[in-house]
């Protein structure tokens, strides 16, 4: 066990609690196996009927995954313990979209990569004024994973592609708004809201509903229509084309962000949405993405993207290839290329 996470029961509910403040909650490998034990143990007790997973102290819900572990497998031992992490990360991403009693994540706060794969399975999703949920994958060189590209392929108005290629944040109220959260509380009930669910498991959506905290205005809306126009198409050459061909500020903007993306996993993320879009079995989405993840971990734009956004934060990445031209259907085969036998990604 690992004091990264508490995890104990109150009455019929379990209740799981990501306890690394210093790194936002981001996850570690046995962060995801306890997590994974509890869940287990508790789909076999009849005495627990729910389940609350949020954090313990500090900002941030769940900042993301292991990124330096990440980058040191990239570097030191040919992507071997990267593609560990991402197996049971993945087995754990899927064992809470199939859990068989209801989870209620509370997003309240920083909700980015890692903490989008645990947050987003769960039955109800509670965004408060503290969410900052993204995606912000392709600016590291890597790609929306963590069940990524079923759950953005499946957000309206093409909303889930300019999450994926942008990495934009959105606040609490822009969650619920896109479908993102199922709930939106002020911070300020969460106490009384997990209270409550502890004293009647059986009725959540009750008490989530009872408790109605009115949110903002979603501001990504007044962009809907623009995002639905400019992110329309599945080839990254027509979106940049788009955007190009607008001379609107919002345009511009989102036009120079792309820039500053790996053009490489940026193809990759629209495939990856598109491909998702069309499967009926979340274990075949988990499958894909590690196929993916196993070979976009020793590419170089990963280790590039670590560095030079994270480690030494000059934010001047040198992406291989440069262009999006540079990036071949060929080589977008390769990466989404079944694994060779023995070393698929397969659930728990």
């Amino acid at each position: 066990m690992t004091d990264q996470v508490h995890i104990h029961t109150h009455g019929a509910v379990g209740h799981i609690s990501l306890n690394r403040p210093r790194a936002l909650h981001a996850l570690t490998l046995d962060m995801c196996h306890a997590m994974s034990a509890a869940l287990a143990e508790w789909a076999e007790d009849d005495a627990v009927e729910a389940v609350i997973l949020d954090h313990a102290e500090g900002r941030g819900f769940c900042a993301g995954g292991d990124i330096n572990l990440l980058r040191k497998s990239a570097l030191e031992d040919g992507g071997v313990s990267g593609r560990k992490f991402f197996h049971d990360e993945y087995r754990l991403n899927h064992q809470i979209m199939t859990y068989p009693k209801p989870i209620v994540a509370f997003m309240d706060g920083i909700t980015m990569g890692g903490g989008v794969g645990i947050a987003l399975p769960c039955k109800y999703r509670v965004a408060t004024e503290n969410t900052r949920f993204a995606m912000p994958e392709t600016g590291i060189g890597l790609f929306p994973d963590v069940g990524g590209g079923w759950h953005l392929s499946r957000l309206g108005g093409r909303i889930g592609q300019f999450l994926a290629l942008t990495g934009a944040r959105l606040d609490g109220a822009e969650c619920l708004w896109a479908g993102i959260a199922t709930h939106y509380l002020p911070s300020e009930m969460l106490a009384d809201a997990k209270a409550r669910i502890v004293e009647k498991p059986g009725r959540i959506p009750g008490v989530l509903s009872e408790m109605v905290g009115t949110p903002p205005k979603a501001r990504i809306e007044d962009n809907a229509d623009l995002i639905r126009k400019h992110f329309a198409s599945d080839t990254y050459e027509d979106i940049l084309a788009s955007l190009e061909a607008d001379d609107s500020d919002w345009a511009a903007k989102e036009r120079d962000t792309l820039g500053t993306k790996s053009p490489q996993t940026c193809k990759v993320a629209l495939r990856q949405l598109a491909e998702s879009a069309q499967l009926t079995d979340f274990a075949d989405n988990m499958r894909m993405e590690y196929r993916i993840a196993s070979r976009v971990l020793v590419r170089p734009d990963f280790a590039e993207g670590v560095r030079a956004v994270i480690v030494d934060k000059t934010g001047d990445p040198q992406w291989d290839p440069p262009t999006p031209e540079g990036v071949s259907e060929e080589l977008l085969d390769s990466i989404f290329a079944p694994l060779p036998a023995g070393e698929e990604w397969t659930p728990l």
